[in-house]
């Protein structure tokens, strides 16, 4: 493909690759301003100051040192031109040397619109302070901290294109092969003195609304103010993303995140997503500007794979689904996992594949393709599941059905995303001899509070490898009793299993699904097909209610060994 194409970026929470190191004031400036210089871990000031990209409020002209590029340029110096001049012990600059004390240089000038430049970071506290963190003391309250997550995918990109270099010697490679629009889905930074305008969707007057970390933005540092989305906001998730995915104004997407939960939102996409056009996801184990961040590498490679059209079917739509580019690998979002906390840290679980293919320089290969179901081909992506499913919910000691919207005009509802549990079960986990459920507190709590809260909810167990089992008689009598009261369970081997979970008669196999993959697929069928029906004594159901609820987990279990 020779033209750009159109691609949007949709900014995830919590993502480090949407995030730069604290801005420290540099001894440049703590010089300039009479302060105590910075020492490095060794006890001295460091050799160099941090360089951050900023912008230049002027032009300026200065003076390169000629053959300073690289150690070796002057030992190829036959096969250079000339110096645009020279600079004396004075520092004036001539046309022709004066001595031979001259300095050889190129003479540029440094433009304001040239973009941004690595320059010293002078900025201090208003008090007159050094900064040495993004607080203005440690552990200072929010009015006092500054925020090192950027508020959209714009920066970053900018960067990427400004001071990345690619393998070619050249810069603007993003910009080169792709148009790309901005949206900020669940940010990881936001504008707590209200939106700027280019930033708001209503552009006419009126307030504009501060945005508020935990509700509008999802930052995980400085670690005192860290904040995650809760599990409402995949609603605002979906929605966002298929509007933009339908707008007819994209070749395809990339998602960012932070690389703990990537996983999950790459799932979620995958599922309830309805659209034929590829989305890439990405995440970064170090921050912008630090050393070796591999997050600008991530994203180029998101873009050759989305401009390649390796995705394609026959059809012209999407085959593979939504796929997580890390470290020149493809995975399947099926598969996606966080094993590590490095550059090379994600495995493909489940012992049947998962890696399809991989970005190798600038070309993009596929090996292997999903069987599963994904985005325009799931069961469950938004557009097919119902405007409203019952749940089951206890009220005076009796189960009843309520009625749950899923879905209005404006899409998936926050109040519709299912209440899902995990319970882990390992060796020696009963109590005490013989199957005493009323031992088992803590799970019997638990089931009565998904109860209780009258939406739609489910427990996924995550047992022993590969059936899923728990050892424990008690609460496996437990989870079994969850089922005769409505609550769908899926059952799945410990860690990243590599066998089976097969069913049970009333508990759902989650096949060779992580529990938290397993959970977001719960997820999405709770909200396709409510609550599994009741039985009016859950100690003892009837064989009518016994089939019925079969019946019932049925319908799971095609989704559970579809997707």
């Amino acid at each position: 493909m020779s033209k750009k194409i159109r691609i949007a970026h949709l900014s995830g929470p919590t993502a480090t690759i949407q995030n730069s190191p604290p801005l420290v004031t540099s001894n440049k400036a703590r010089a300039n301003a009479g302060l105590p210089l910075r020492n490095g871990p060794a006890g001295a000031p460091p050799r160099f100051d941090a360089l951050r990209a900023q912008r230049l409020a002027a032009p300026a002209k200065v003076y390169i040192e000629q053959f300073s590029a690289h150690p070796l340029e002057r030992d190829a110096a036959h096969l250079y031109g000339p110096p645009d001049g020279y600079v004396g012990a004075d520092g004036a600059f001539s046309k022709q040397q004066r001595s031979d004390a001259d300095v050889a240089v190129y003479e540029a000038e440094l433009r304001p619109d040239d973009g941004l430049y690595p320059l010293p970071y002078m900025a201090r506290q208003r008090d007159g302070r050094p900064w040495e963190q993004e607080c203005a003391d440690p552990e200072s309250p929010e009015q006092q901290a500054r925020q090192g997550f950027y508020p959209d995918g714009s920066r970053p990109f900018e960067e990427i294109d400004r001071l990345g270099i690619g393998a070619d010697g050249t810069a603007g490679e993003a910009s080169s092969l792709a148009d790309v629009s901005f949206h900020r889905v669940l940010p990881p930074a936001g504008f707590v003195n209200g939106l700027p305008a280019q930033h708001r969707a209503d552009e006419g007057e009126g307030d504009i609304p501060a945005e508020r970390r935990g509700r509008d933005f999802f930052p995980y540092k400085p670690r005192h103010l860290s904040a995650a989305p809760p599990r409402p906001a995949l609603a605002r998730v979906t929605n966002e993303v298929q509007r933009i995915m339908s707008s007819g104004d994209y070749d395809g997407a990339i998602w960012t995140q932070g690389s703990p939960n990537i996983e999950d939102c790459a799932y979620w996409l995958n599922l309830l997503i309805d659209t034929p056009l590829p989305l890439a996801c990405n995440s970064a184990q170090r921050p912008i500007g630090q050393i070796s961040n591999d997050g600008p590498q991530n994203i180029l490679d998101s873009i050759q794979y989305l401009r390649s059209r390796i995705w394609a079917g026959a059809d012209g739509k999407n085959r593979l689904g939504v796929v997580l580019m890390q470290d020149q690998q493809m995975f399947a979002a099926r598969e996606a996992a966080k094993a590590d906390a490095r550059p090379g840290g994600y495995i493909a679980t489940g012992g049947h594949g998962g890696i399809l293919g991989q970005v190798n320089g600038k070309r993009a290969f596929v090996m292997y393709a999903p069987a599963y179901k994904h985005t325009y081909l799931s069961d469950v992506r938004v557009t097919q599941l119902p405007d409203a499913a019952w749940a089951v919910r206890i009220v005076n000691g009796r189960l009843e059905r309520s009625d749950i919207p899923i879905r209005d005009a404006r899409g998936l509802l926050e109040s519709a995303i299912p209440s899902v549990s995990i319970v882990k079960d390992g060796g020696f986990c009963a109590e005490d001899w013989g199957r005493d459920a009323t031992l088992e507190e803590d799970l019997t709590a638990l089931i009565n509070h998904k109860l209780r809260l009258g939406r739609l909810a489910g427990l996924v167990v995550e047992g022993t490898v590969p059936s899923g089992n728990m050892t424990s008689n008690a609460r496996q009598d437990l989870i079994v009793r969850a089922t005769h009261c409505g609550l769908p369970v899926v059952r799945v081997g410990r860690g990243y299993p590599q066998g089976f979970a097969e069913r049970m008669p009333t508990v759902i196999g989650g096949s060779n699904l992580t529990s938290t993959k397993a959970r977001f697929l719960l997820m999405a069928a709770l909200m396709k097909f409510g609550s599994l029906p009741p039985a009016a004594d859950p100690d003892h159901p009837t064989a009518a209610e016994r089939r019925a609820i079969q019946e019932a987990v049925d319908r799971y279990q095609a989704i559970f060994d579809q997707h």
